[in-house]
């Protein structure tokens, strides 16, 4: 996929779902060369744990004020490295303030920087030293020195499940497409759902007019396209729906039991066949052939 659709995706997406634990900026400038962290994260001081916890291992990403650095391709040793020198700018404006308020720096409080990366080479791993912590972490996660408070996930290594589905959306080829597999297997009411399949359809919307993609950007537009497709038919209905219920609104005064159960017989037809029995046809008419 080209960088900058997945680049605005990543973002949109990171910052929709960790909106709700807190204070979210993308593209957010550091101090020095010009530099932009990708998602800057910063809990509410007063943490909902529930919502941490449909967020899975994300959820658990955010206890602690982060830096987000999601990438479409395997991150590359020097994109790694620029992305720890933004945490350390980072961490010299929080040595800054701490100076200024004549406090002590606590480094249980300095934030914390995920590389989100597709892929993650053995050998990649190995020369940031990056090593994983199973014991109280997912599979996929690997930290490097404890002072430089940097994590690299690699996102195809992390195990199936609902608690890493949110970071797998992220991934790419066969890992991405299974966990939009998994995204649409969802109960349609769970509004972290429908929120990341209207940024997926958003960033489908992008790669189709975007005149460089690749044959996994190709793979997944068509992944996205039926789901694409029922939204839109879902969306027509429920505008039907909301026609049919106004009219029977209007010339009756009220819904009641009797006129909601002929709603669904109705929608059965065209808005061009429906329309004209509802302005004349009576109650009792409409009931004789719509109702059971």
């Amino acid at each position: 996929m080209t960088r900058f659709p997945f680049d605005q995706f990543s973002k949109d997406y990171l910052e929709e779902l960790l909106q709700p634990l807190g204070s979210v900026q993308v593209s957010r400038k550091v101090a020095g060369e010009v530099r932009e962290i990708d998602v800057w994260f910063a809990p509410n001081t007063s943490p909902n744990p529930a919502e941490a916890t449909k967020l899975g291992l994300l959820g658990q990403f955010a206890a602690t004020p982060s830096l987000f650095e999601p990438f479409r391709n395997a991150a590359s040793p020097t994109e790694i490295c620029n992305c720890i020198l933004k945490l350390l700018e980072i961490r010299g404006e929080f040595e800054r303030e701490a100076k200024r308020n004549q406090q002590q720096l606590d480094e249980n409080n300095l934030p914390r920087l995920w590389i989100l990366s597709p892929t993650a080479s053995e050998d990649r791993l190995q020369g940031f030293g990056a090593v994983s912590d199973e014991q109280n972490w997912s599979p996929g996660v690997y930290f490097l020195p404890k002072y430089l408070r940097t994590a690299i996930v690699a996102i195809h290594q992390l195990p199936r499940t609902k608690k890493t589905l949110w970071l797998r959306i992220l991934g790419k080829g066969r890992v991405q497409q299974q966990a939009i597999d998994e995204l649409e297997a969802l109960p349609e009411n769970e509004a972290l759902r429908s929120r990341a399949l209207e940024l997926l359809y958003s960033l489908k919307t992008t790669l189709e007019v975007s005149q460089n993609i690749d044959e996994e950007d190709r793979e997944l537009i068509m992944r996205l396209s039926p789901l694409y497709t029922q939204r839109i038919e879902e969306a027509t209905r429920l505008g039907e729906r909301k026609v049919v219920e106004s009219l029977l609104k209007s010339r009756f005064g009220s819904l009641d039991e009797q006129l909601s159960a002929i709603i669904e017989p109705l929608l059965s037809l065209k808005a061009e066949e429906f329309t004209p029995l509802l302005l004349q046809l009576s109650r009792e008419e409409l009931l004789a052939r719509f109702g059971s």
